[in-house]
């Protein structure tokens, strides 16, 4: 498989360095020193940061107690009870960290509301399509968590209850799941966008007892009623004890539910009484998460309030370098595992910014509007959104006052070498400032396995390295460790924040399916990677989706990265597809941008494209235009479902289309098969 490296399609050397005072000042720079002098870390060596990192990063998965211990003690991790050992078993699955332990993850969210004199500051700000921000205060915040976790176990809400949300990325939400947290309840939240079907799909399987719903949300300049929907919801979650209606578009409470000012307070934040945290064992489940759920029903993902709270800390605290006086704000919704991982930026006192919008309104460059109103200092986004920016001729740096803004994070897929390079030149300004994160993790563990260092270098298409505590590898089929060769991602030793279970998963058996049956004891992730020799981490898209050519192996997302620098494509799907006589059928899918037409001389540069940047082996047996790439509901291209239907599945056994964008656009590819069937008189696929 080719690898960004390998033709590298700029100049060579770092595109960003830190430079020595912004390094030594970082603060995963500190805690280097703090864990050397009392937990046994290597010393640091102030002339080598990168060789620091290195040193650190190997110290921190072959000593994962006294390392996990330093995260504890450097971030002042209140355990209301304390722990007999960090790491009791380190079995995968069902490693046991710091047994004996309690804590609650909110009582840390709303820490720094404690001192006085961050009382009146932001805690949030809540930006919709207006872009003006509103604040939130550390003041107010917890007062609201306060009253509303009072209520909750006014309504009988015990520790272990399932609590859930159908709610915008608002304030209320961030106080809804505080609240829960804070009584020791399991948190799940869907986005409104999602129908009814999708929030069945993963709300019946986890049967909560309260729901706070919206009445609508505004996006796109337009209203959204969603009254019929949440009446859907009450009546297929007969469990259900209440339901808190938020008024968001100012529609009166329906029959039977709560008002949510009545439950959260609406009077001075100084006159409330302190919340009361309930303490809880380290490894109580926190929240439900969801997969894509594109086959069957989504997995229910448990993380535990321990390891989420210990794995953000070192995420948000050392790796994205936040503290007291930063603004995150990373564009989500909360039906996406991002939004958790926005929330817990409170773990480390900083102000959260909350956008409920379109990502494109009232223009393309809407998300680097709020990023300047707020003052963003980490501005996390999407690949595509990058490349959308790119193709609509947006240019941040010369239109807007980004100087609060030092990093730009990217997920959600790898962003391909344009994307660095657009990053550099039109949000940086080409002057070498601005520090680009393309981080990679994942729904499952909640967080990035590799990513952002703010120490190292920036290689153009590569991650940083390994985050602290991730035994990250790449393997061969047979286990054997790979660098500077593309293998599947594993993780080797365990990492608090993975799943303590799955929902109703007897014996374990699908969570051990979903990750430990390639390699038994052994996280298999199910992406491709590359580990270079110089410590960076390339990403190239899922092993399950692999184009496999001659033998020859290539992720999907390297040809993706080729095909859409061509102006005409704005999106594309690709597929490879066995077939019964052994042959191999690979066609290329494209969504033309408005204009473009598909016709030879296109087809011909797109060709020429993979097979330059590429290999000849990649080029496409056929290029065919769509109206639409279909993705999930959190924007992941449906490459298997896709795949599927062409070798003749029906719909409903390909894919579950409540976990679909637009699951009109799957039709094309019913369509597709049987209309070849019927000249053929054979199934596509053969």
């Amino acid at each position: 498989m080719t690898t960004p490296h390998d033709a590298p399609p700029f100049p060579p050397g770092p595109l960003w360095r830190p430079g020595p005072e912004r390094a030594a000042e970082a603060r995963i720079t500190r805690f280097h020193a703090y864990a050397a002098a009392r937990h046994g870390a290597p010393a640091p060596r102030p002339d080598d940061p990168a060789g620091n990192y290195a040193a650190l990063h190997r110290w921190s998965v072959t000593a994962l107690g006294p390392f996990w211990h330093a995260v504890t003690d450097w971030f002042d991790v209140r355990f209301t009870t304390p722990f007999d050992t960090v790491l009791a078993d380190a079995t995968m699955p069902g490693a046991q960290w710091f047994p004996g332990a309690t804590l609650n993850y909110a009582e840390h969210a709303l820490r720094a509301g404690e001192d006085p004199a961050r009382a009146g500051e932001p805690a949030l700000l809540a930006v919709d399509e207006r872009h003006e921000p509103r604040p939130v205060t550390w003041a107010e915040l917890r007062a609201r968590v306060g009253a509303l976790a009072a209520a909750l176990r006014g309504l009988g809400v015990r520790p272990g209850d399932r609590v859930s949300g159908y709610l915008p990325n608002v304030p209320e939400a961030v106080v809804a799941l505080l609240a829960s947290a804070a009584v020791g309840a399991v948190w799940t939240s869907c986005a409104p966008d999602f129908g009814a079907r999708s929030v069945l799909d993963r709300f019946q399987q986890v049967e909560p007892v309260v729901l706070f719903a919206v009445d609508g949300y505004r996006y796109g300049g337009r209203t959204h009623d969603r009254a019929a929907t949440v009446a859907e919801l009450r009546a297929g979650l007969p469990p259900l004890r209440a339901v808190v209606h938020v008024p968001l578009l100012g529609t009166p409470a329906p029959d039977g539910t709560l008002e949510w000012d009545a439950l959260a307070g609406t009077g001075p934040a100084d006159t409330a009484p302190a919340p009361v945290f309930t303490p809880v064992p380290f490894d109580h489940p926190l929240w439900v998460l969801y997969s894509s759920g594109t086959t069957g029903l989504p997995k229910a993902i448990v993380h535990s309030q321990g390891g989420i709270l210990v794995e953000h800390l070192k995420q948000l605290g050392l790796h994205c370098d936040l503290g007291p006086g930063d603004r995150l704000f990373w564009y989500t919704s909360t039906g996406w595992m991002m939004w958790n991982f926005l929330v817990s930026g409170l773990l480390t006192g900083t102000t959260v910014v909350l956008h409920d919008g379109s990502p494109a309104f009232p223009g393309p460059d809407a998300q680097w509007r709020v990023a300047e109103a707020t003052r963003a200092t980490l501005y996390g986004t999407s690949a595509a959104y990058v490349l959308a920016c790119a193709k609509a001729d947006v240019h941040p740096a010369r239109d807007l006052d980004l100087s609060a803004t030092r990093c730009v994070a990217t997920t959600g897929s790898p962003l391909p070498p344009d994307g660095f390079r657009w990053l550099h030149d039109e949000a940086g300004g080409g002057r070498g400032e601005l520090w680009i994160a393309s981080v990679s993790g994942g729904t499952d563990v909640c967080s990035c396995f590799a990513g952002a260092v703010p120490t190292l270098p920036v290689w153009t298409g590569e991650l940083q390295g390994p985050s602290l505590g991730t035994d990250l590898r790449s393997w061969s089929p047979d286990g054997r460790d790979l660098t500077d060769e593309v293998g599947e991602l594993v993780v080797t030793a365990p990492m608090p924040s993975m799943p303590v279970r799955f929902w109703n998963d007897p014996g374990d058996a699908r969570y051990r399916d979903s990750y430990f049956a390639m390699f038994p004891g052994v996280w298999r992730h199910g992406d491709w990677t590359t580990l270079t020799s110089r410590g960076t981490v390339v990403i190239h898209g899922r092993s399950d989706s692999t184009l496999n050519r001659q033998g020859v192996r290539m992720g999907s997302a390297d040809l993706y990265e080729v095909v859409e620098r061509l102006p005409e494509i704005r999106e594309s799907l690709v597929i490879g597809l066995e077939r019964p006589d052994g042959g191999y059928w690979m066609p290329l899918f494209v969504h033309l941008a408005e204009g473009a037409a598909l016709d030879d001389a296109l087809r011909d540069r797109v060709r020429d494209a993979i097979r330059s940047a590429l290999s000849p082996r990649h080029v496409p047996d056929e290029i065919l235009q769509i109206p639409g790439v279909p993705h999930t509901l959190t924007g992941k291209r449906l490459e298997i479902p896709v795949k599927r239907l062409l070798q003749g599945a029906p719909l409903e056994s390909a894919v579950n289309p409540g976990s679909v964008d637009d699951p009109e656009l799957l039709r094309f590819f019913e369509r597709l098969v049987r209309d070849r069937a019927a000249v053929s008189g054979t199934d596509y696929g053969e």
